[in-house]
């Protein structure tokens, strides 16, 4: 195969396990009825929107399936949506917070479920972002002509520790509580190839971009140290693990005081985009933005008004109150269901944005919906 400089997403896919859980049906599956904690998560649940979401928990809060599981189960869709069977796949790009086991690597994980044939793999760590740094790898394999089919996955199955079982006998503030009641279960994926779809419309992938500020704020999302700061000594594996339990080192936690932070550092990043010349926000069709709680959406909007006051707010689009605030999946979650309801047409741009709270990152994606071959005379 010859090197080319495109690569386009022919096959969307996405899975959400178990039937959706409204907001009176969480303490079931994740417990936690004490007055303290009853009061935070109603807090927490007027401000952020999801009125829906779905764990791979079963009417007891028991786990019903792995986070490979997940992620194999969207691969597939996405693999069914294409048409092709796993075995035409040459490259897999996993992403996740948290995987099933420390040792092997997610990605070896998910192909030895998935089958298929020989293929390189690359399993991406980090939170929301490290999906879209996924892409970015496959994408520049493609480009390459290393690989003439890519699949990427996105998963995510946080509920396990998100149960009561992982705060009894610890001291919990806000900083654990604001995700216990945010997260929830789901896997997304897509399929990149070298050519577009041969049959009907594809994605052009006309650029990824990635940038991280850590250089510039400290850590805000966290788990498995004591602190924000960590040094020698103050991790999950310099103790045993009874006492890194105690200590609550395995609750996910998050900065909630430097949110705001957050938001303007990604408007900042988003207005460089614009600067350099990489978004026209005069023709760009649509924007799909990952963000946990409404509350951020209404201050992005509220921002970029300041930069076009023309700012058509129906160009967005999210899934977060429907399917939840899923991490590393939910952007290919939101992306599978805007292409499966029709939402592009041929000629159309999108943007895709996830801020990343971990310490501070931001991935782009800019796409092209690009009509097949067959109706316009020759491979755009």
């Amino acid at each position: 195969m010859g090197t080319t400089a495109s690569a386009y997403l022919t096959g969307f896919g996405r899975y959400l396990p178990g039937d959706p859980v409204d907001n009176d049906g969480i303490v079931t599956r994740l417990g936690g009825t004490d007055a303290v904690t009853e009061r935070i998560r109603r807090r927490i649940l007027e401000s952020n929107g999801i009125r829906q979401r779905h764990y791979a928990l079963d009417e007891n809060g028991e786990p019903t399936e792995l986070n490979e599981e997940l992620a194999v189960k969207a691969l597939r869709a996405a693999l069914d949506d294409r048409g092709i069977p796993a075995s035409d796949i040459r490259m897999l790009a996993t992403a996740t917070t948290m995987g099933d086991a420390l040792v092997p690597g997610f990605a070896s994980m998910v192909h030895g479920r998935l089958g298929g044939g020989p293929m390189q793999l690359l399993s991406v760590a980090g939170v929301c972002a490290s999906s879209l740094s996924a892409l970015d790898a496959a994408v520049s394999k493609v480009r390459l002509g290393d690989h003439p089919r890519v699949a990427v996955v996105g998963s995510e199955l946080p509920s396990r520790s998100l149960r009561q079982l992982r705060f009894d006998g610890i001291r919990a503030g806000m900083d654990s509580h604001f995700l216990r009641w945010m997260l929830s279960d789901g896997a997304g994926a897509v399929v990149v190839e070298f050519q577009p779809h041969p049959d009907r419309p594809s994605l052009r992938v006309d650029w990824v971009r990635h940038v991280s500020l850590a250089h510039e704020h400290d850590v805000c999302m966290r788990a498995g140290m004591a602190g924000t700061d960590p040094v020698v000594g103050s991790t999950w594996q310099d103790v045993s693990i009874p006492d890194a339990e105690a200590a609550g080192m395995f609750l996910l936690r998050q900065d909630v005081s430097v949110l705001d932070d957050l938001a303007d550092a990604g408007l900042a990043q988003f207005e460089e985009l614009v600067d350099i010349g990489l978004v026209d926000v005069h023709h760009l069709d649509h924007v799909l933005c990952h963000y946990s709680t409404n509350i951020f959406r209404d201050l992005a909007f509220e921002g970029l008004r300041r930069r076009v006051p023309a700012l058509d707010t129906d160009r967005w689009f999210s899934n977060l109150e429907t399917c939840g605030n899923t991490g590393a999946a939910s952007i290919f979650i939101a992306l599978e269901e805007a292409w499966r309801t029709g939402r592009f047409s041929p000629g159309e741009t999108i943007l895709l944005a996830v801020p990343e709270s971990g310490r501070f990152s931001f991935a782009f994606a800019h796409l092209t919906v690009v009509a097949p071959p067959a109706t316009q005379g020759a491979t755009p």
